[in-house]
């Protein structure tokens, strides 16, 4: 009887420890979730920053502004434009 006492207890312990180191893991897990969490949340609102910001420096004021400014670039006079239409097969 002593011996089956004995093997209770020890799988009574097993038991235990799996437990615990269950629970342990658990809210590592849990731990790192909201790590990832929280920074998924940094990066969605960085991503719309820079989306803001890309849209900002693609407005067509800023880049001819950028492009007068900086370039020296002026837009051509409008005797000097000219527009080609092209058909559905790509030809002229």
């Amino acid at each position: 009887m002593a011996k089956l006492n004995l093997l209770l207890l020890a799988v009574l312990v097993a038991c235990a420890l799996g437990l615990v180191s269950a629970q342990h893991q658990a809210r590592k897990l849990y731990a790192e979730r909201e790590q990832a969490q929280t920074l998924a949340r940094e990066l969605d609102v960085e991503y719309g920053r820079l989306q803001l910001e890309a849209g900002t420096w693609s407005l067509p004021a800023r880049i001819t502004q950028t492009a007068a400014g900086k370039l020296g670039m002026q837009m051509p006079e409008p005797r000097r434009v000219r527009s080609i239409q092209l058909d559905a097969a790509g030809g002229r």
